[in-house]
């Protein structure tokens, strides 16, 4: 077999001993699950039917563990598995006598629930519980999809494997399929496998180990057939050539805020950028014009990517952009006239998912940047079953009424329904300077915790990589990004906005956060130390706010720029003149922002902290000493001081300045702009006024 085309086995026996037998149903959901080739995130099933005492009688039965609705074999946990009694779920076939019953076929398997699993079985329940072996695998292989959804499947399917895959025509999954699928292996014992024509793959055997190692053996034979066979080169060979990487990035970068300011006046959009070799084969095709509008086959593909796929120029200006929008929306509204049945869900947002740009790439946007990401994953494997389909076949997509069937269908709704809601900041991104310091971080947090992505940074490379790592665990890898930037370098600053666009699509809050702190008397101040004041927190705060004013012009959204200013912006302190004059100066530019801004959408507003020792990297050098030697009192003794200083009495930490940003950040603070916050605990110096 050919190394570069196959996938190889992961089993580890020694492992695999010490497992029992819903252990090792896991261990083999995650080894097919890890490598993309044999299935996508969320695609597939696995199940495996084990001996269990009934908690009801005691007595031995049959139970059926499936991957339960909605979960991923790659990464799921046992609690993933739904358990339903063998025997009640083979009954369910003698209350089935119509297809008008399939739906309800579905909601009948919460009567077949074993020891209350709260997991809810999926449709595919029945494909698994019927098939007469012990272990049942279901994949979405690109390789086996490429058979399947070819103009001739079921000769190929015949010519590939021989006698040892069987062959079902595309059909909803559920209890008849489910019915047909078993009685296609009792009728067949030869028979190790079936190909669902559109679909993917089932295979089985009567160990785990047997059904992984065959349906890595089926898999790999079909990918190994697929490259001796096909046509070369891929896609009727090249109609345009790739522009330079450098080009294609400065394209996405163009483009990705166009479109997603054109897609988010409802429900805002994360973006993903993908210029892969088998994204640039496909987009830069003959038969791109072909193949794109056929849209996928595969259900799993289809329910992420949507009916089609949108081609755009790459150098679409913003009224070509306008008009095949448009279109492409007017176009999705007519395909839901053709085909809603009377009780279909009403229309749900008609924009397109992927965007196909020649000589450039790829890009995706949904609610969220993981869900963008794994639509981006899922068009790539459309890719690669189209490569294979079409080098030896035909490919043929699946039918549009069968792709609304699927696409609105009322159990898909049901779940949909299911979903949590949505948090406050889902779908918006956040640019924070200051990222890896105590109250940067505080910001972070807690525009994660509301669903933002985020970008940090920082010119500290070593903090940054610490925090971001840490928030990459604790939120999500797909919704934090760490950026070394100096705020005092233009060319820094654009690429750093520029890679905020590249990553997500766009930018809706930004956080002007970045700082320094050097204490002297006015005759000690030097021009040095003064123009290092304003260089980073005057010079800075007017580079950073004045990119990420233009990215959120050209989104045409509007959106939140909060800066972080002090006390000191409002009342002097004596021994920091070059400190609060700068301060003085963030604050009035903000409010100029902000008048600016108001015509756009673009609200501005400011957060005045004081005394914010906890965390912060600016109280850990020489200002610390300073500030102690200014007020004659001991560096210890400087949080006791301004704590009792304060009106109300209270120490003022990075998550109290973090909770101000976030109600500027929100909808909570839909009207106001121009406005500052202060977040000191009290201090009547700085008393609006």
């Amino acid at each position: 077999m050919s190394n570069s085309v196959t996938v190889p086995s992961l089993w580890d026996e020694s492992k695999a001993a010490r497992l029992d037998e819903p252990g090792l149903l896991l261990y083999r959901s995650n080894l097919l699950g890890a490598d993309l080739r044999i299935t996508n995130f969320g695609g597939g099933n696995t199940s495996a039917k084990v001996a269990a005492k009934d908690p009801l009688t005691g007595k031995d039965v049959t139970v059926l563990w499936v991957k339960g609705s909605g979960g991923d074999i790659g990464s799921m946990k046992l609690d993933g598995f739904a358990t339903l009694y063998q025997d009640k779920l083979d009954s369910l076939k003698g209350l089935y006598t119509s297809l008008e019953q399939e739906d309800a076929m579905v909601h009948a398997l919460n009567h077949c629930i074993f020891n209350l699993n709260p997991r809810a079985p999926s449709i595919d329940t029945c494909l698994h519980g019927y098939v007469p072996y012990r272990h049942v695998d279901h994949v979405h292989s690109d390789a086996v999809i490429a058979i399947a959804a070819s103009d001739d499947a079921e000769k190929l399917t015949r010519d590939v494997f021989g006698g040892e895959i069987g062959f079902l025509p595309w059909q909803r999954p559920g209890i008849d399929l489910g019915i047909k699928l078993g009685e296609m292996a009792r009728q067949n014992p030869g028979y190790v496998g079936v190909v669902l024509g559109s679909h993917g793959l089932f295979t089985w055997g009567n160990s785990a180990k047997e059904s992984y190692d065959t349906t890595l053996r089926i898999i790999n034979k079909a990918a190994v057939w697929l490259d001796n066979n096909r046509r070369k080169p891929a896609f009727g060979g090249e109609k345009v050539s790739a522009l330079p990487e450098a080009e294609r990035r400065a394209a996405a970068l163009r483009l990705l805020p166009e479109i997603r300011g054109r897609i988010s006046k409802h429900e805002r959009k994360i973006g993903h950028f993908v210029d892969t070799p088998d994204v640039l084969d496909f987009v830069n095709s003959a038969m791109l014009e072909t193949l794109a509008p056929l849209g996928t086959s595969c259900p799993d593909h289809f329910l992420r990517t949507k009916i089609r796929p949108l081609i755009l120029p790459h150098d679409a200006d913003g009224a070509a952009l306008d008009r095949l929008i448009d279109g492409y929306r007017a176009d999705y509204a007519a395909y839901y006239e053709r085909c809603k049945h009377p009780d279909s869900p009403a229309i749900r947002d008609p924009n397109a998912v992927i965007y196909l740009i020649p000589r450039v790439g790829m890009l995706s946007f949904a609610k969220d940047k993981s869900t963008a990401r794994i639509a981006a994953e899922f068009y790539v494997n459309a890719i690669n079953v189209m490569r294979g389909a079409s080098g030896v076949s035909a490919y043929r997509g699946l039918p549009e009424q069968e792709a609304f069937n699927i696409e609105y269908w009322l159990l898909e709704e049901a779940k949909l329904a299911r979903m949590p809601k949505p948090r406050s900041l889902a779908g918006r991104v956040a640019f924070i300077t200051g990222g890896a310091g105590g109250i940067g971080s505080a910001i972070a947090s807690k525009l994660l915790s509301e669903g933002a992505c985020v970008v940090l940074a920082d010119i500290d490379q070593a903090s940054l990589n610490e925090v971001t790592e840490g928030f990459a665990k604790s939120y999500g890898k797909d919704n934090v990004r760490g950026v070394r930037m100096d705020v005092t370098s233009e060319d820094a600053v654009i690429a750093a906005m520029n890679e905020t666009a590249l990553a997500f699509g766009g930018v809706d809050i930004v956080v002007n956060n970045a700082g320094i702190t050097i204490s002297a008397p006015v005759e000690d101040t030097t021009l040095e130390l003064w123009n290092r004041n304003q260089a980073v927190m005057g010079a800075g705060y007017f580079l950073v706010g004045r990119e990420g004013y233009r990215l959120l012009q050209r989104q045409k959204l509007g959106g939140s720029m909060v800066f972080i200013c002090s006390k000191n912006a409002v009342a002097a302190s004596p021994g920091a003149s070059a400190y609060c004059a700068v301060k003085a100066a963030e604050l009035h530019l903000a409010r100029c922002m902000a008048l600016e801004g108001a015509p756009h959408g673009i609200r501005v507003n400011v957060v005045n902290p004081d005394a914010v020792l906890r965390g912060s990297k600016i109280w850990q050098g020489p200002w610390r000493q300073q500030r102690a030697a200014s007020l004659k009192i001991t560096e210890d003794d400087l949080e006791e001081h301004y704590r009792k200083r304060s009106l109300l009495q209270r120490s003022v930490f990075p998550e109290d300045i973090a909770e101000g940003v976030y109600f500027f950040a929100s909808d909570l603070s839909s009207k106001s702009t121009g406005n500052f916050l202060n977040v000191d605990a009290g201090n009547a110096t700085s008393f609006t006024r």
